[in-house]
């Protein structure tokens, strides 16, 4: 028996899949990160490399977290004052 699938078939099990699962792996598309990295404080805050580093590393340090811990998106956003919303947006881009 030779399986025949059409994208009308499939399609509708894939968008219930994608909706079910919003970070499963969808080709094009990349999931959102729950971390940040200097370069994602660089460009949100428009700060330079060494600032976005100090920024994080304040973060840490009031979190009680080690230097090779990170720090997540919500937790930069509550510690700052930002909306998470807007920092997703951000990334997303």
């Amino acid at each position: 028996m030779a399986w025949s699938f059409t994208l009308a078939v499939i399609k509708p099990y894939l968008s219930t899949l994608i909706e079910s699962y919003p970070m499963a792996i969808v080709p094009g598309k990349i999931p959102l990160r729950v971390v940040l990295y200097p370069k994602d404080v660089e460009n949100i805050t428009g700060r330079s490399d060494r600032t976005a580093r100090k920024l994080l590393q304040k973060i840490r340090l009031a979190l009680g977290k080690s230097p090779d811990e990170f720090v997540t998106v919500k937790e930069f956003c509550t510690f700052y004052g930002i909306e998470e919303e807007l920092v997703k947006d951000f990334l997303k881009h």
